[in-house]
Protein backbone atom coordinates (compact mmCIF):
# COMPACT_ATOMS: atom_id res chain seq x y z
CA UNK A 1 0.00 0.00 0.00
CA UNK A 2 1.43 3.45 -1.19
CA UNK A 3 2.05 6.34 0.40
CA UNK A 4 -0.97 8.19 -2.18
CA UNK A 5 -3.42 5.41 -1.66
CA UNK A 6 -3.13 5.46 2.34
CA UNK A 7 -3.47 9.43 1.81
CA UNK A 8 -6.53 8.80 -0.37
CA UNK A 9 -7.85 5.71 2.69
CA UNK A 10 -7.24 8.82 5.20
CA UNK A 11 -9.46 11.55 3.46
CA UNK A 12 -12.17 9.06 2.31
CA UNK A 13 -12.71 8.01 6.38
CA UNK A 14 -11.97 11.52 7.52
CA UNK A 15 -15.10 12.86 4.83
CA UNK A 16 -16.62 9.83 5.91
CA UNK A 17 -16.94 11.06 9.30
CA UNK A 18 -17.67 14.78 8.65
CA UNK A 19 -20.64 13.80 6.50
CA UNK A 20 -21.86 10.99 9.48
CA UNK A 21 -21.78 14.59 11.78
CA UNK A 22 -23.76 16.63 8.93
CA UNK A 23 -25.92 14.19 8.59
CA UNK A 24 -29.27 14.14 10.39
CA UNK A 25 -31.53 10.96 10.20
CA UNK A 26 -34.47 13.03 10.66
CA UNK A 27 -33.88 14.84 7.18
CA UNK A 28 -33.03 11.96 5.65
CA UNK A 29 -36.40 10.27 6.78
CA UNK A 30 -38.67 13.91 6.15
CA UNK A 31 -37.12 13.60 2.90
CA UNK A 32 -38.26 9.84 2.06
CA UNK A 33 -41.31 10.78 3.41
CA UNK A 34 -42.07 13.83 1.33
CA UNK A 35 -41.42 11.53 -1.79
CA UNK A 36 -43.50 8.64 -0.47
CA UNK A 37 -46.08 11.55 -0.56
CA UNK A 38 -45.47 12.79 -4.04
CA UNK A 39 -45.57 9.27 -5.14
CA UNK A 40 -48.98 8.82 -3.82
CA UNK A 41 -50.12 11.92 -5.07
CA UNK A 42 -49.35 11.04 -8.49
CA UNK A 43 -51.47 7.96 -7.74
CA UNK A 44 -54.49 9.61 -6.83
CA UNK A 45 -54.24 12.00 -10.57
CA UNK A 46 -53.51 9.16 -12.39
CA UNK A 47 -56.86 7.97 -10.57
CA UNK A 48 -58.77 11.14 -11.56
CA UNK A 49 -57.35 10.72 -15.08
CA UNK A 50 -58.97 7.29 -15.77
CA UNK A 51 -62.73 8.45 -14.13
CA UNK A 52 -62.32 10.96 -16.27
CA UNK A 53 -61.60 9.39 -19.21
CA UNK A 54 -64.31 6.60 -17.76
CA UNK A 55 -66.97 9.52 -17.63
CA UNK A 56 -65.92 11.03 -21.53
CA UNK A 57 -66.67 7.54 -22.51
CA UNK A 58 -69.73 7.17 -20.60
CA UNK A 59 -71.20 10.16 -22.25
CA UNK A 60 -69.92 9.36 -25.98
CA UNK A 61 -72.04 5.86 -25.55
CA UNK A 62 -74.63 7.96 -24.00
CA UNK A 63 -74.83 10.51 -27.67
CA UNK A 64 -74.55 7.18 -29.29
CA UNK A 65 -77.53 5.62 -27.75
CA UNK A 66 -79.69 8.61 -28.41
CA UNK A 67 -78.71 8.90 -32.28
CA UNK A 68 -79.76 5.18 -32.30
CA UNK A 69 -82.82 5.38 -30.62
CA UNK A 70 -83.19 8.55 -33.05
CA UNK A 71 -82.53 6.04 -36.01
CA UNK A 72 -85.27 3.29 -35.02
CA UNK A 73 -87.51 6.16 -34.89
CA UNK A 74 -86.65 7.21 -38.12
CA UNK A 75 -87.21 3.96 -39.43
CA UNK A 76 -90.09 3.38 -38.18
CA UNK A 77 -91.44 6.85 -39.59
CA UNK A 78 -90.14 5.33 -43.24
CA UNK A 79 -91.86 2.45 -42.45
CA UNK A 80 -95.29 4.53 -41.97
CA UNK A 81 -93.82 6.39 -45.25
CA UNK A 82 -93.56 3.60 -47.41
CA UNK A 83 -90.04 4.17 -47.74
CA UNK A 84 -88.24 0.97 -46.94
CA UNK A 85 -85.25 2.67 -48.44
CA UNK A 86 -84.71 4.68 -45.88
CA UNK A 87 -85.65 2.30 -43.11
CA UNK A 88 -82.65 0.32 -43.96
CA UNK A 89 -80.42 2.99 -44.70
CA UNK A 90 -81.26 4.30 -40.99
CA UNK A 91 -81.10 0.40 -39.69
CA UNK A 92 -77.57 0.06 -41.44
CA UNK A 93 -76.58 3.32 -39.78
CA UNK A 94 -78.06 2.26 -36.31
CA UNK A 95 -75.67 -1.40 -36.76
CA UNK A 96 -72.65 0.47 -36.95
CA UNK A 97 -73.22 2.65 -34.15
CA UNK A 98 -73.76 -0.66 -32.12
CA UNK A 99 -70.36 -1.87 -32.88
CA UNK A 100 -69.46 1.50 -31.69
CA UNK A 101 -71.32 0.87 -28.28
CA UNK A 102 -70.07 -2.30 -27.89
CA UNK A 103 -66.78 -1.23 -28.57
CA UNK A 104 -67.31 1.65 -25.95
CA UNK A 105 -68.76 -0.97 -23.16
CA UNK A 106 -65.23 -3.17 -23.85
CA UNK A 107 -62.98 -0.06 -23.20
CA UNK A 108 -65.32 1.26 -20.54
CA UNK A 109 -64.84 -2.47 -18.43
CA UNK A 110 -61.05 -1.94 -19.32
CA UNK A 111 -61.38 1.28 -17.52
CA UNK A 112 -63.29 0.17 -14.38
CA UNK A 113 -60.95 -2.32 -13.85
CA UNK A 114 -57.86 -0.31 -14.36
CA UNK A 115 -59.71 1.95 -12.04
CA UNK A 116 -60.23 -0.68 -9.25
CA UNK A 117 -56.81 -1.75 -9.53
CA UNK A 118 -55.26 2.18 -9.24
CA UNK A 119 -57.20 2.47 -5.88
CA UNK A 120 -56.62 -1.11 -4.38
CA UNK A 121 -52.93 0.16 -4.93
CA UNK A 122 -53.90 3.87 -3.48
CA UNK A 123 -55.19 2.32 -0.42
CA UNK A 124 -51.82 0.07 0.06
CA UNK A 125 -49.46 3.28 -0.63
CA UNK A 126 -51.32 5.33 1.32
CA UNK A 127 -51.69 3.08 4.75
CA UNK A 128 -47.51 2.28 3.98
CA UNK A 129 -46.64 6.02 3.98
CA UNK A 130 -48.78 6.08 7.10
CA UNK A 131 -47.20 3.79 8.51
CA UNK A 132 -43.81 5.00 7.69
CA UNK A 133 -44.91 8.78 8.88
CA UNK A 134 -45.02 7.51 12.18
CA UNK A 135 -41.86 5.25 12.44
CA UNK A 136 -40.29 8.41 11.29
CA UNK A 137 -41.64 10.68 13.98
CA UNK A 138 -40.67 7.69 16.22
CA UNK A 139 -37.49 7.54 14.97
CA UNK A 140 -36.50 11.09 15.26
CA UNK A 141 -37.93 11.48 18.79
CA UNK A 142 -35.57 8.91 19.87
CA UNK A 143 -32.87 10.37 18.18
CA UNK A 144 -33.34 13.72 20.14
CA UNK A 145 -33.63 11.99 22.67
CA UNK A 146 -30.20 10.69 22.06
CA UNK A 147 -28.45 13.34 21.14
CA UNK A 148 -29.97 15.21 24.64
CA UNK A 149 -28.35 12.25 26.55
CA UNK A 150 -25.28 12.72 24.50
CA UNK A 151 -25.15 16.42 25.77
CA UNK A 152 -26.04 15.36 29.30
CA UNK A 153 -23.21 12.96 29.40
CA UNK A 154 -21.03 15.49 27.53
CA UNK A 155 -21.93 17.98 30.56
CA UNK A 156 -21.41 15.95 33.02
CA UNK A 157 -17.84 15.03 32.30
CA UNK A 158 -16.95 18.45 31.75
CA UNK A 159 -18.34 18.90 35.38
CA UNK A 160 -16.41 15.89 37.07
CA UNK A 161 -13.21 16.96 34.73
CA UNK A 162 -12.96 20.68 36.58
CA UNK A 163 -13.49 18.99 40.27
CA UNK A 164 -11.13 16.97 39.89
CA UNK A 165 -8.83 19.51 38.41
CA UNK A 166 -10.49 21.62 41.40
CA UNK A 167 -9.25 19.05 43.67
CA UNK A 168 -6.05 18.42 42.23
CA UNK A 169 -4.92 22.76 42.51
CA UNK A 170 -6.27 22.77 46.62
Amino acid sequence: MGFFSRLATFFHIKANAALDKAEDPGQVMDYSYSKQVEQLQQLRRSIADVVTNEKRLEMQQAQLIQKTNTLDQQAMQALQANREDLARMALQRKETLLVQINSYEQQLAQLKSQEEKLVSMERTVSARVEAFRTQKEMVKAQYNAAQAQVKINETITGISNEMSEMNLAM
